[in-house]
């Protein structure tokens, strides 16, 4: 059997299982089976797979056809240009979050920074890379999380000061941003998320209460007193919580309050100030 009849068989078992994207994850699986590169792949699917890649590939397929994500498979993902691990203990980093890590860029040159909910560190690792902080801090609640965190800011050379807390509670001092990308799925859907997520990510970090807003409420609350006069919040939220979230702000006496859409036209971002001391 060739690399590419392999390939296409498991292709073949990951639609049958409901797998969208079957054919790239089929593929995908097959070059770190293979340690393959993509041009390796086109010059060596025709030739005989050996046994040892067989048995390594029909294991990961294995995995996916049951649903396991393809980046905890993998133990890897990319967001934002970086490379990261991922485990069972974090979410899956999503493009749809590289919007935050956008938009809190322009506001973290030369300050300090938080990021709340951290998970696997992407957000932090990012902003700490890229945004010219003066220091970049972030916390979660899970100690499972944080080790894989760590782990990322490590791989990356991203210097990163890391705290276990529930939200703000054992984090000292002011900040002059505070990101975070919090649990906000509401709790009766999910029935209707795929098994990836369900039976594999972590509901401690998907579920944010009946009404997905539990957290939000927390935050904006925890978060203005945490700030410093003219400091920013900026939270990721689901595709229906464009007016609920930026009401939360409001009422917590957040300014300048405004929302960005991701690239689907869906509200993906809220940003928001707290007012000048004397304003």
């Amino acid at each position: 059997m060739t690399y590419f009849d392999c390939y296409k068989e498991a292709a073949g078992l990951f639609s049958a299982a409901g797998i969208i994207e079957a054919e790239q994850d089929a593929l995908l699986l097959m070059l770190d089976a293979a340690r393959f590169t993509r041009t390796d792949w086109i010059m060596e699917r025709g030739k005989e797979i050996p046994d040892d890649v067989k048995m390594r590939y029909e294991g990961y397929c294995a995995l996916r056809e049951a649903r396991e994500p393809l980046q905890q498979i993998l133990e890897t993902t990319c967001f934002y240009g970086f490379d990261f691990y991922v485990t069972k203990d974090v979410l899956c980093p999503r493009q749809d979050t590289e919007h935050l890590v956008e938009w809190a860029l322009a506001d973290c040159k030369g300050k300090r920074v938080l990021d709340l909910c951290t998970g696997s560190g992407c957000i932090a690792v990012s902003l700490a890379k890229l945004g010219s902080a003066k220091e970049v801090c972030a916390s979660d609640l899970s100690e499972a999380a944080l080790l894989v965190a760590k782990e990322n800011a490590r791989r990356n050379d991203a210097a990163i000061t890391f705290y276990q807390s529930d939200l703000m509670k054992d984090v000292p001092g002011e900040f002059d941003v505070i990101v975070s990308n919090p649990p906000y799925i509401p709790q009766g859907e999910a029935k209707n998320l795929a098994p990836e997520v369900t039976e594999y990510e972590p509901h401690m970090a998907l579920f944010g209460g009946e009404d997905g807003l539990d957290f939000y409420k927390r935050i904006v609350s925890e978060c203005y007193d945490r700030l410093t006069p003219g400091g920013v919040l900026i939270v990721e939220i689901g595709y229906d919580q464009g007016e609920s979230v930026p009401e939360l702000f409001r009422s917590a006496a957040f300014s300048e309050v405004t929302v960005r859409k991701d690239y689907a036209g869906l509200d993906r971002v809220v940003r928001g100030v707290k007012l000048q001391d004397g304003l």
